[in-house]
């Protein structure tokens, strides 16, 4: 028996072990910081002009963990296409990036409680013939990749021919120089798009119909229990103190672009229907 040449790999192996059990709510804690993967969309997260620091709901959430953990919030804004690999390769900690909960994401990624409902909707261009969903059966449309947009349009209109860039930004200039008659997004988002085009607005309209119904949430690397206990405690207790709700009014109520005058979700459950 080779015991010497054995103990250098019985080392190796119980040192890999605690990098892949290592606690990452006891690291976070001790280097002082959470960072926090963002997508820069509005009212979720975005930059203030006047401060030049982000704001939004998602970012007013992150930062009630990071407060609760009681660490400094470090926000990185992300692609969507790189949210998930950004978090699973450690680069970020949690996501409070519009991720959508989905059953197929599940094996990728843990799920916070829901912290927010919303539907993905379609903008096109006017005058148009497309007045509703089925009208855009073979026709372009216009999607962010790495989120649930490309995957939902199909769904919805089979035949519709999708056609995908990297940022919400370039969606935007596309839809605006007619390389498609519509782009599919969150209605959150493409509210606060159509709001932007000012005295532009006459030249636009959102189609009525969902495409579909989303669930987002934090997102946490898979396994990380530690996280994922102190990410829902600290929603729960927005939730029970009212917090959550006067959150929730300051980026989507009344007198916001988004406009709305209810709530019609809470922070009490990570189960979905899909």
């Amino acid at each position: 028996m080779h015991l010497r040449s054995t103990i250098p790999v019985f080392i190796a192996c119980i040192c890999f072990a605690n990098v892949v059990y290592a606690d990452q709510l006891a690291d976070i804690k001790q280097k002082g910081e959470i960072v926090i993967g963002v997508r820069v969309a509005e009212p979720n997260s975005f930059v203030d002009p006047k401060t030049g620091e982000m704001v939004g709901y998602e970012v007013d959430i992150a930062k009630a963990v990071a407060k609760a953990i009681g660490v400094k919030p470090v926000f990185k804004p992300l692609a969507s296409a790189a949210r998930i690999s950004q978090l699973q390769q450690g680069n970020v900690d949690i996501l409070a990036a519009s991720l959508t909960h989905t059953k197929q994401r599940e094996a990728q990624v843990d799920f916070s409680l829901t912290m927010l409902v919303t539907g993905q909707k379609v903008l096109v261009k006017t005058p148009s013939d497309v007045k509703d969903l089925p009208d855009l059966a073979g026709k372009k449309v216009l999607a962010v990749k790495g989120g649930t947009e490309e995957l939902n349009i199909r769904k919805a209109v089979p035949n519709v021919d999708v056609v995908t860039v990297d940022t919400i930004q370039q969606a935007v200039l596309a839809l605006q120089h007619g390389e498609g008659v519509g782009y599919v997004a969150d209605e959150t988002s493409l509210v606060n798009d159509y709001a932007e085009f000012g005295g532009g607005r006459k030249d636009y309209a959102i189609l009525p119909t969902n495409v579909s119904v989303e669930p987002l949430a934090l997102g946490i690397r898979k396994g990380e229990n530690g996280v994922k206990t102190a990410v829902d405690e600290t929603l729960r207790a927005l939730e029970k103190s009212g917090e959550a709700e006067k959150v929730f009014f300051k980026w989507y109520g009344p007198g916001t672009k988004t406009n709305l005058d209810k709530r019609s979700f809470k922070f009490e459950t990570d189960e979905i229907d899909r």
